[in-house]
């Protein structure tokens, strides 16, 4: 029987070899085939994971690599989904394609909720699943409700352990239960793989590409990156690593190369396909400087290495829909990392109610699918009122939380002149 395992990034690839080093695979009994896909905006000129040196010493863990990208080709991962009157016919050319006749005995995805994921599960049938998910979106709730011939088949959720006061709302609404991985396997992951040369850093900035992702500007994402440079200089720190995104390209490592020209700062430009937790190996920083980075949290709770956010408030202030799934990751890193200022200066959050304060906006951004969310999302409005950095006042209306404001009747020609003066 084989075990299907997709992934998208070297971080989730890395995820993976943590768990099956901590037995939650099982043996090495069958075979085991990796999917990897490559969701970059333009995947012929971004290198996939398993193109990425440290994919090295991941590779023995799995019999067979395959692309998905090559498999649907020429269409992109992130956008194709089969039609429902496609899906028999698919799977079958799925199933040929991974060799799969004698039945798969698991898949393993991550980000079930969206393409390419959730291509796969509907198409990879007849078999359980596993939900893998290597960030704190695995704290925010399901993005998108998912049908029963995916969600009943979903037996567990793995996650690393990067906020222990928390439980995932992840596929909680399905009543999948979280399973967290022990530190100790991903650490142990990571210690085998090779470390970068030449990198040197006082201090570690994580770019996150924010502008793809339409929540920022290039131009004002080239400005966060700058400010967070002038904040470490203004602290005396002039040996500085960037971290860009992988899917960024060059062009955030030329912008911080300039910036860096300005202030006097020496400057290190990490590789893309370079995992954030392999610099902190290889340098081994001070502080770790980004704005709601996953591998924030990794920093701080792997490695012990202080951290700092900056942009947060911009980033609460530009999501939109409420229900962006970027929500609940952006809340845990602004409410309980120090903020750090373009003076130097570093300044704690206010006290919160971390647990509470996530189900609350949890319960927003998703009321229907986590109704028993309720009473805590109430309990959590009236101790602290509906602050504006991570509640919007319409949206607790319209999930019941504050009375509505009255509607104002605008006469025909009142709502006219408003269409016309748009």
């Amino acid at each position: 029987m084989t075990q299907v395992f997709y992934s998208s990034t070297l971080f989730g690839a890395m995820t993976l070899a943590a768990a099956m080093d901590a037995g939650r695979f099982g043996g090495h009994d069958g075979r085991r085939v990796l999917l990897v896909s490559n969701n970059a905006a333009i995947p012929e000129v971004t290198p996939s994971l398993d193109e990425a040196p440290g994919f090295a010493a991941l590779r023995s863990r799995f019999d067979e690599v395959r692309s998905w990208n090559e498999i649907i080709a020429p269409l992109h991962p992130s956008d194709w989904k089969a039609r429902i009157i496609e899906v028999p016919m698919l799977s079958r050319l799925i199933t040929a394609a991974l060799r799969l006749e004698d039945g798969p005995a698991e898949l393993v995805v991550e980000s079930v909720a969206v393409p390419p994921a959730r291509t796969v599960a509907a198409l990879v049938r007849d078999c359980p699943m596993t939900v893998y998910s290597d960030g704190l979106m695995s704290y925010g709730p399901t993005r998108d409700p998912l049908p029963q011939e995916i969600s009943g088949r979903i037996t567990r959720l793995l996650h690393l352990d990067l906020v222990p006061e928390l439980t995932p709302l992840l596929l909680a609404e399905v009543g999948v239960q979280p399973d967290p991985l022990p530190d100790a396997a991903f650490l142990g992951v990571l210690e085998r793989m090779p470390l970068p040369e030449g990198l040197s850093g006082r201090a570690v900035i994580l770019g996150q590409y924010l502008s793809a992702l339409d929540i920022v500007t290039a131009e004002e994402e080239a400005g966060l990156h700058a400010a967070m440079l002038r904040g470490l200089a203004a602290r005396g720190i002039t040996d500085v690593l960037f971290k860009p995104h992988p899917a960024a390209g060059r062009r955030h490592g030329q912008e911080m190369r300039e910036a860096a020209d300005a202030l006097g700062v020496k400057l290190s430009v990490a590789g893309e396909t370079v995992p954030a937790e392999l610099c902190f190996l290889a340098a081994r920083p001070e502080l770790v400087v980004g704005c709601f980075s996953t591998a924030l949290m990794t920093a701080r709770r792997l490695f012990g290495i202080p951290v700092a956010t900056m942009g947060c408030d911009l980033v609460l202030q530009r999501l939109t829909p409420y229900e962006n799934s970027n929500r609940v990751p952006v809340t845990i890193v602004d409410a309980t990392v120090p903020r750090l200022d373009e003076d130097g200066s570093i300044s704690d959050p206010p006290p919160v109610d971390l647990s509470a304060l996530v189900q609350a906006v949890g319960f927003c951004m998703q009321s229907e699918h986590y109704p028993q969310l309720r009473e805590v999302a109430a309990d959590y409005i009236a101790a602290n009122g509906a602050q504006a950095r991570y509640f919007k006042n319409r949206r607790l209306a319209s999930v019941g939380l504050t009375p509505a404001a009255p509607s104002q009747k605008r006469s025909p020609l009142g709502r006219l002149r408003r269409v016309l003066s748009r």
